[in-house]
């Protein structure tokens, strides 16, 4: 299918062919987009994330970005706008706690560095990297830009801790970049993606009890899979949801909307 076809975009995130990352980037080639990918610096990582993307493109095109750093993400986005003509989309699927801190009863316990990095590597590497990509975006008549949320940025989880407050400031970005950067047609939308087991979530402490009552509790009777956010991405990144800014789309087969 060709909804994407001769759209352009930059995947950050994949890690390996479980992640969230993976699916999207999966779902908008196989509706024509062309993916660039962006991987934590260091061989063993370059390597993974190339293995991982090689399911989906042939040669794709990667580039070492630490999201911590600026020089790195000007190196990163500079580097994409010298080999692709139109940044159409952008996927941001990044995010950073202290797995010690990721304990139940130890939230209140989490020094200050640690708080900040994980507000800054999950949040506020959104709007630096919307910043840098605007230009090209405007350039092309605007674009879409989606990171990955999770219900905990509003409800407790158990253990989740300072990445449910790290989601909770990614959402708030997310609306005042919609905002911010209406004024050219480019859209910004959060995905609220239901519990995936992947690398990420394994670092959250009682996790297991927590997936198992998920999938209890959800109306579709099962647990989210990758691909039902990878639909919802080629959704946001085609002109289908033109008219869709500044929104946070939960696909976590309806457990947001249980009382009990």
């Amino acid at each position: 299918m060709t909804l994407l076809k001769g759209k352009n975009g930059l995947i950050v995130g994949v890690a390996n062919d479980r992640s969230y990352a993976w699916h999207i980037a999966k779902a908008l080639t196989e509706q024509g987009a062309t993916c660039a990918f962006a991987h934590i610096p260091g061989e063993k990582n370059e390597r993974r994330t190339a293995k991982a993307a090689s399911k989906i493109q042939q040669d794709p095109w990667l580039c070492p970005c630490d999201a911590g750093s600026d020089d790195d993400l000007d190196n990163l986005f500079a580097k994409y706008k010298a080999d692709f003509p139109t940044m159409d989309f952008l996927v941001h699927s990044i995010a950073f706690a202290d797995r010690d801190w990721l304990k139940v009863g130890m939230f209140s316990k989490t020094p200050r560095k640690a708080f900040l990095d994980a507000i800054d590597i999950s949040a506020y590497t959104l709007s630096a990297m919307a910043g840098r990509a605007q230009e090209q975006m405007a350039a092309n008549g605007g674009g879409s830009i989606m990171a990955m949320s999770y219900y905990g940025a509003e409800k407790v989880v158990p253990g989740y801790n300072i990445m449910g407050v790290a989601k909770s400031c990614l959402e708030s970005t997310t609306r005042y970049l919609a905002y911010e950067l209406g004024e050219h047609n480019i859209r910004v939308n959060t995905i609220s993606g239901g519990f995936l087991r992947t690398l990420a979530s394994s670092a959250v402490g009682g996790i297991d009890s927590v997936e198992q009552a998920i999938v209890n509790k959800a109306p579709l009777r099962r647990g989210v899979e990758g691909s039902d956010v990878g639909k919802t991405a080629v959704f946001l990144a085609s002109d289908l949801s033109s008219g869709i800014s500044g929104e946070n789309l939960y696909v976590d087969c309806g457990v947001n909307i249980m009382g009990v």
